[in-house]
């Protein structure tokens, strides 16, 4: 016999076992509602001629220092190590001692695009490319908060690589798609520019980008559910990735989804009713093919 919770609410917990809102377990309803969001942004992606990379929800640390991100983005970041034999083997009050872990090896990454910068790490690009891919993404926030703030959630993005103006351009045929989409969903998305640490904070990527905003952000209220971002040819330097037009870096660009907050977003306007919101999403989908 299965037992299912009388509400279809889903469950939270925190790492540790308690009763939190950090990590969270999606009913079926909401899980049916968060798929087909995806089924819808990963499906733009296709139509736009973007092919799909599956990557790890993990690298190697020196995978994800080439982006700056231990020096940009020490408050959020986690690391992973293996446990040392010759300590404990058990957990004291939903922990481990540092003394209990070897060396931290691995990183969990903050944000799902890095996986397409090391998939085509050392390419030579013929022509502009994107791709799309959906990961899971670890954030230690100073604070959680159910669907809207999770430590481990899912974000799909869309990932182009290739000259300055193809990276603009994908940017630009998104934004409209998203507000078009909310348009149909009858939800109210502000685009504002946001601080994007990607860039050194004293360096002159940092300075251009105060000038020429890298970052937009889609807000429902007071949350981020969506944004755009230029990179410039920061990851094609990064990653030595160069396009056969000029043998330059390439210039890249992406849009990010995140898919908890969408439904975090879709069920507050839907009063928890996850299969009209389910309904509402398919409409709107349709209208926005």
């Amino acid at each position: 016999m299965t037992v299912v919770p009388q509400q279809d609410t889903g469950f939270t917990r925190t790492p540790g076992g308690g009763a939190t809102d950090a990590v969270v377990i999606l009913s079926p309803d909401q899980t049916d509602l968060l798929l087909e969001l995806d089924r819808t942004f990963s499906g733009w992606g296709r139509a736009s001629g973007a092919r799909e990379i599956l990557p790890p929800p993990v690298y190697p640390l020196h995978d994800l220092e080439k982006f700056d991100v231990y020096t940009n983005f020490p408050h959020l970041v986690f690391a992973g190590a293996a446990l040392d034999l010759e300590g404990s083997r058990k957990p004291s009050g939903g922990r481990f001692a540092r003394g209990d872990l070897k060396d931290a090896r691995i990183g969990l990454s903050h944000a799902t695009c890095y996986g397409a910068f090391l998939y085509f790490e050392d390419a030579h690009l013929t022509e502009d490319t994107s791709v799309t891919l959906v990961n899971r993404c670890f954030r230690h926030e100073d604070h959680f908060s159910g669907l809207r703030r999770l430590l481990s959630f899912q974000m799909r993005e869309i990932v182009a690589l290739g000259t300055p103006e193809y990276a603009q351009d994908v940017l630009a045929r998104f934004t409209e798609r998203i507000l078009a989409f909310a348009d149909a969903l009858s939800l109210k998305l502000t685009k504002v520019p946001a601080t994007d640490p990607f860039f050194e904070k004293g360096g002159a990527r940092a300075l251009l980008a105060k000038v020429s905003p890298v970052k937009y952000e889609f807000q429902a209220g007071d949350l981020a559910i969506a944004s755009v971002n230029n990179h410039r040819n920061f990851f094609g330097e990064r990653c030595s990735i160069r396009h056969a037009k000029d043998d330059g870096f390439v210039h890249t660009s992406c849009v990010a989804f995140g898919l908890e907050r969408w439904l975090a977003v879709l069920l507050e306007q839907h009063g928890d009713d996850a299969r009209g919101a389910l309904e509402t999403v398919r409409r709107a989908s349709a209208q926005v093919s």
